[in-house]
C-alpha cells in the first residue's frame, strides 16, 4: 500500500512539474508573439489555455477580465441549441379541426431557406386551403434586432431581422440570370420589372446596387453603377408595428407562396400551445452552418427556438437569464450576455468563460460531434487559416471592427487536447495581422507540446 501511494504521489509530482514547465513555455510564446505584438499591444488581449485531462489551466493572461467577444458569443448559443433542441428542429406547431388548420411559428429559420432543399413544413401546408396563423408566442415582436446592434447595417444580410416564423431567411434575394433580374421570393418581382425597364431606358445595363428604405419593403436601385451577380437584402418582418397581424410580411409571403389568403386566429388550447408538431431539419444541419460561416440569423433564431421549447414563448432576455441561473450557473465570471450572435458590443465575456463552455460542451455532447459543428483549418471562417493544422484545431472565430477572437480545441503534436480562448479588443488596425499572430502562437503551442 505504501509503495502504491508513493507511485501515485510520484505521478502527481511529475504531472505538476510538466504543467509548470508547459506554463513557462507558453508564457514565453505568448509574450513574444501576442502580448508584445506591435498591433495587439495598442489594445488589450486575454488568453486562457486549459488541459481537460489534468484539469489544469496551463496559462492565463487577463483570463478573468471582460472583453467584447463578437461571434464567440455563438458558442453559448450553440450549447443552448445542443441542449434543448433535440435531434431535429420543431418546424411547426399546429392544430386541425374540420379541415381548418391553425399554425404558429417556432422560430425555425430553415423554412423555405435556400440552404435547405427538403421542406416538410411547406409540404404539409401546401395541401391546405384553410390556414390561420397566430403569433402570440413571440414576446420580442417589437424588437426585431438585438440590443446594441448597428441600425445603419439594416440592409446587410448578416443583420436579418428576428421573427417568430421566419420565411426565406427573412431576406429578399436578387440574381442576374442572363440579361434579366430575378427575385426570391417572387412576391417582390413587381419591383424587378420596373428596375429592368428603368435600367434599359437609362442605358445603365444590369450592373447596379439595390437598396431599401429603413421603414419599408420597397426596394430601389442606386444611380451609380455597382456590379453584382447576386444581392441579399433583409426585408422588414413587420411593416406596421401597431398592427403586427396586418403588417406581417410573413403572412403576405406565405399566402403568396401557397396561393391562399391566410387568416388570423386566437384558436389555441388552454395553455396557449398548439398540440401537434412537424419536425423540419436535423438540429446539427442548422448548428453547423451557424458556426462554420458564423451565421447571425441562424444564431438569433436558435436562441428563440430554445426559449420557445424551454419556456413556451420566445424571449431572448428571459432564456438567457434562465440559462445563466440553471445550466450555466457555475460559469466563472458571469457574462453580460445580451444576444444570440454577438453583433452587440454590449456582450461581455472572459476567456475563462469560453474555456468553461467548450469544456462543458465536450463533456455533455462529445468531441466528435463538436468536430463536425465547429470549423477546422481551411473551412468556413477559418478557410484561409490553420491550413497546416487542419484536423487539429476546431474553433469559433469572432470579428468586429478592432476585435478579433478565437476559442476552441487544439490537439498538440503529442496528442494533448487543449481548450483555448484568445480575445483581442481595441487594437488600432484591421484584423488580419492579429489573426495571423494568433495563428502563429497556436501553431507554436501545438508543435511544442
Amino acid at each position: 500500500m505504501k509503495l502504491l501511494r508513493f507511485k501515485e504521489l510520484l505521478i502527481i509530482h511529475c504531472v505538476l512539474l510538466s504543467c509548470v514547465s508547459s506554463s513557462a513555455q507558453i508564457s514565453q510564446l505568448a509574450d513574444s508573439i501576442l502580448i508584445n505584438d506591435s498591433v495587439i499591444s495598442t489594445g488589450h488581449i486575454g488568453i486562457s489555455i486549459y488541459e481537460p485531462a489534468t484539469n489544469t489551466y496551463l496559462y492565463n493572461y487577463n483570463a478573468t477580465k471582460y472583453f467584447v467577444p463578437a461571434s464567440n458569443t455563438k458558442l453559448f448559443t450553440c450549447y443552448a441549441g445542443m441542449k434543448y433542441l433535440g435531434d431535429s428542429l420543431v418546424g411547426l406547431r399546429y392544430d386541425e379541426q374540420g379541415g381548418a388548420v391553425m399554425i404558429t411559428g417556432t422560430g425555425d429559420p430553415t423554412f423555405l431557406h435556400p440552404d435547405f432543399k427538403k421542406q416538410p413544413v411547406y409540404d404539409f401546408l401546401k395541401s391546405k386551403t384553410n390556414v390561420s396563423y397566430t403569433q402570440d408566442h413571440f414576446l420580442t415582436r417589437f424588437s426585431s434586432w438585438g440590443k446594441g446592434w448597428n441600425w445603419d447595417d439594416y440592409q446587410e444580410p448578416y443583420m436579418a431581422e428576428r421573427s417568430e416564423f421566419p420565411i426565406y431567411g427573412n431576406c429578399a434575394r436578387f440574381y442576374i440570370q442572363g440579361d434579366t433580374l430575378t427575385v426570391t421570393p417572387s412576391a417582390f418581382y413587381s419591383f424587378a420589372i420596373k428596375w429592368e425597364n428603368d435600367c434599359i431606358r437609362n442605358n445603365i445595363g444590369l450592373d447596379f446596387k439595390i437598396v431599401r428604405p429603413f421603414e419599408e419593403n420597397s426596394f430601389h436601385t442606386l444611380s451609380v453603377r455597382t456590379k453584382f451577380d447576386s444581392q441579399n437584402i433583409p426585408f422588414k418582418t413587420i411593416t406596421n408595428p401597431t398592427l403586427p397581424e396586418t403588417g406581417s410580411t410573413f403572412m403576405k409571403l406565405l399566402g403568396d407562396t401557397l396561393g391562399i389568403v391566410l387568416g388570423t386566429s386566437m384558436w389555441t388550447d388552454s395553455r396557449g400551445i398548439l398540440p401537434k408538431i412537424i419536425h423540419s431539419q436535423p438540429t446539427d444541419s442548422l448548428l453547423k452552418p451557424m458556426m462554420h460561416r458564423s451565421d447571425n440569423f441562424f444564431a438569433e433564431q436558435t436562441l428563440l427556438m430554445v426559449s420557445n421549447e424551454h419556456l413556451g414563448y420566445m424571449n431572448d432576455e428571459d432564456i438567457i437569464d434562465t440559462l445563466l441561473k440553471t445550466d450555466l450557473k457555475d460559469v466563472p465570471q458571469k457574462p453580460k450576455w445580451v444576444d444570440g450572435c454577438g453583433l452587440s458590443r454590449y456582450n461581455l465575456f472572459t476567456p475563462q468563460s469560453f474555456v468553461y463552455i467548450l469544456n462543458k460542451m465536450k463533456n455533455e455532447f462529445g468531441l466528435k460531434r463538436l468536430e463536425v459543428i465547429l470549423p477546422t483549418g481551411g473551412e468556413g471562417s477559418l478557410k484561409n487559416y490553420y491550413l497546416k493544422d487542419s484536423g487539429y484545431i476546431y474553433a469559433k472565430t469572432g470579428s468586429m471592427s478592432n476585435i478579433v477572437c478565437l476559442s476552441g480545441f487544439l490537439v498538440t503534436q503529442k496528442n494533448r487536447l487543449l481548450i483555448f480562448s484568445i480575445l483581442a479588443n481595441n487594437f488600432q488596425s484591421d484584423g488580419a495581422p492579429v489573426r495571423r499572430s494568433i495563428e502563429q502562437f497556436l501553431e507554436r503551442v501545438r508543435n511544442k507540446f
